[in-house]
């Protein structure tokens, strides 16, 4: 029985006569066949893909020397499994050379170039090129039978081989009758443990996966002779029919591939790779860090379904599938290959897309706002680097502002000046007040908007954008009457001591809306200079040294308190010091939460204290009046409007 050769038959040399001599590897073949067979490929399914590329190529070669000659691929079911194609088949010799030698291909020599008999113009038509393909048939069978008969010269044998996982195999020629056309017949016996991956259904569902956009025909016929097609022509390859059936077509293919309806669709053509295909615009919004998983295949073959280095990241709102004669596969045949061509298709794919958003203005206006509606964040990180895409969608976009959720180009019609904030907190704090006083506020705490809005000016020229500052929502706000200052002088010197602990001023006075009592105007470096304190105090050594040393002169927060509140009137009247550091610290602590930002160990205390002063108060004031009353008023005393009734 041959071997296949694996290992070198000279003698061994004496490493006195020569100290320099060359030794071959020895290669333990059954531990290669496993490796390569179970741990190259990621799942069992692949073995039909890999006897599908085999027919395709060899189908390919033939075509080469005649164009005429037939190509077609049939995979049984009865009786284990085969595959037969009408490709060029093989010789004796090849037979040895390939299908015996791990790594050799018959699409390539050594140098890449193909081999043999004046095919080398047929190369770019092989999607195999590695010589390992026949392995993962071991996957799912001890044993692999080939049956080929070479179409290279009419007379040529038909020739048997039989290989097994523990690298033995056998070959023999059979009588003619045995095989009377050219082509290549491939026989598995599955293993009992991988009879699944054998049964008709499962055959089928794998061929159509992986074959559906093969160019040769193939059919899958099972135990009782039925047969079913399971390749066909993609939507994108039929010129036929009008754009509205070509547009309807393309939309159900998506649905049958990827399970949703799309927003819209973008052909994709690049001919100088020769990838043909389309991209589908998700109909629902997805998080910019979940990447697509695109379908890519080789020449017809499925070569992976979640491709996602295909296109850029920030096109992470379609989906793609495409066809390619021109990219490079990995050696598993389940990835692209990282290398120059990749590249630059993902950089045209990716101009494609882009050309596609950049249209809808002039085009499709509202299918435009429907997409930006959905995927607003995604056009918002390309346009920070796109100046094109910059001055045609900015003024398309919504962003958080003082009137809502608005575009820029509507927003700046009524605020030439436009302010924007550095966090959302600051947006908070500040926009019920300035609405009210006529600012324009932006929030630009969330992803991308801050840098956006400052290159508002560049295509709206007039338009002015600064960050907002405290002092400039304060400097909008009315002046409270010198006299009410003056008699609420003893509250606001509470007031001051109180939030002084919180590196915080007080002022006073009057905005809408009435009902909020007070705010609280924050900004980075206040909190910075806050949290660098705050670490100071629990620290020791040499560490609150360091932090003390970090101390910097930046503005203080500022508790705004309005005049026109009516709680607030009633509070600068409290001439009980202690109930008026209470109530300093509950309209303290209620401005705080309104920023809603995390909460300091102190202000928590401050608010607990405050709440439970209050409390406190408010049953003193309970059971004094009873003592004054005769007890607590009822409840119809309590809606009566001229108040309590004496009695007679």
């Amino acid at each position: 029985m041959p071997e296949p050769p694996l290992r070198s038959k000279e003698p061994p040399v004496s490493p006195s006569e020569n100290p320099t001599s060359a030794h071959t590897f020895q290669v333990d073949l059954r531990g290669l066949v496993d490796l390569l067979s179970h741990h190259l490929y990621s799942s069992p399914r692949v073995y039909l893909r890999e006897l599908l590329q085999n027919a395709v190529d060899a189908i390919s070669a033939r075509q080469a020397l005649d164009p005429s000659a037939p190509a077609a691929i049939t995979v049984r079911t009865d009786h284990g499994l085969t595959v037969t194609d009408t490709g060029i088949g093989l010789t004796e010799q090849d037979v040895h050379t390939f299908l015996a030698t791990i790594g050799r291909s018959s699409k390539r020599d050594a140098d890449g170039r193909l081999d043999g008999d004046g095919l080398a113009r047929a190369r770019g038509d092989f999607i195999g090129q590695f010589g390992i393909g026949l392995l993962a048939c071991f996957v799912v069978a001890d044993e692999i039978t080939v049956v080929t008969r070479s179409a290279a010269t009419p007379d040529a044998p038909v020739i048997e081989w039989r290989g097994g996982s523990d690298g033995r195999y056998t070959i023999r020629t059979l009588p003619a009758e045995a095989k009377p056309e050219p082509g290549t017949t491939v026989r598995l016996a599955p293993r009992a443990d991988a009879a699944e991956w054998t049964r008709t259904d499962r055959v089928i569902s794998l061929a159509r996966d992986f074959g559906s956009l093969l160019r040769h025909e193939v059919t899958v016929v099972d135990g009782r002779g039925e047969t079913t097609r399971v390749n066909h022509t993609p939507p994108w390859a039929d010129r036929h029919g009008s754009p509205l059936a070509r547009r309807e077509a393309l939309a159900a293919y998506c649905r049958s591939t990827f399970d949703f309806t799309p927003l819209d669709t973008i052909e994709l053509d690049l001919p100088l790779v020769g990838l043909r295909g389309v991209a589908y615009v998700l109909p629902d919004a997805v998080p910019p860090s979940r990447r697509a998983g695109h379908r890519v295949h080789l020449k017809g073959m499925l070569l992976s379904d979640h491709a996602d280095e295909l296109l850029p990241d920030w096109a992470f709102f379609v989906r793609c599938v495409v066809d390619t004669d021109g990219l490079r596969p990995t050696a598993s045949r389940e990835g692209l290959y990282a290398d120059e061509m990749l590249a630059a298709v993902r950089d045209a794919l990716g101009t494609r897309i882009r050309d596609w958003l950049t249209g809808l203005s002039a085009s499709d206006p509202a299918l435009l706002h429907r997409f930006i509606s959905v995927h607003h964040l995604a056009v918002k990180e390309l346009a920070r680097y796109d100046d094109e895409l910059l001055r045609m969608l900015l003024p398309w976009l919504p962003f958080e502002t003082t009137d809502g959720n608005v575009t820029l180009d509507e927003f700046v019609r009524t605020h030439p000046v436009v302010l924007v904030t550095r966090t959302v907190e600051e947006f908070r704090q500040v926009a019920p007040i300035a609405g009210a006083a006529g600012l324009g506020v932006v929030n630009g705490g969330y992803t991308y908007d801050r840098d956006l809005v400052h290159r508002l000016p560049e295509i709206r020229p007039g338009t002015s954008v600064a960050d907002l500052d405290p002092s400039t929502v304060t400097a909008h706000l009315d002046t409270v009457d010198p006299a009410a200052e003056l008699a609420a002088s003893a509250f606001l010197a509470v007031a001051r001591e109180v939030v002084g602990r919180f590196d915080c001023d007080v002022a006073l006075r009057s905005f809408h809306p009435t009902s909020a009592p007070a705010l609280l105007l924050d900004n980075r470096e206040a909190r910075h200079e806050r949290g660098r304190a705050q670490l100071a105090e629990e620290a020791d050594g040499l560490w609150a040294d360091i932090l003390g040393s970090l101390r910097s002169e930046v503005p203080r927060a500022q508790l705004v308190l309005n005049h026109l509140n009516p709680l607030v009137r009633r509070a600068a009247s409290i001439v009980d010091r202690e109930l008026a550091v209470t109530a300093v610290e509950t309209l303290y602590g209620q401005a705080v939460l309104l920023t809603r930002r995390p909460l300091t160990s102190s202000e928590s205390a401050l608010l607990n204290r405050s709440f439970i002063s209050l409390l406190d108060h408010a049953m003193l004031g309970h059971e004094a009046a009873g003592r004054s009353g005769g007890g607590a008023q009822g409840p119809q005393d309590r809606q009566d409007p001229r108040g309590p009734q004496k009695e007679a």
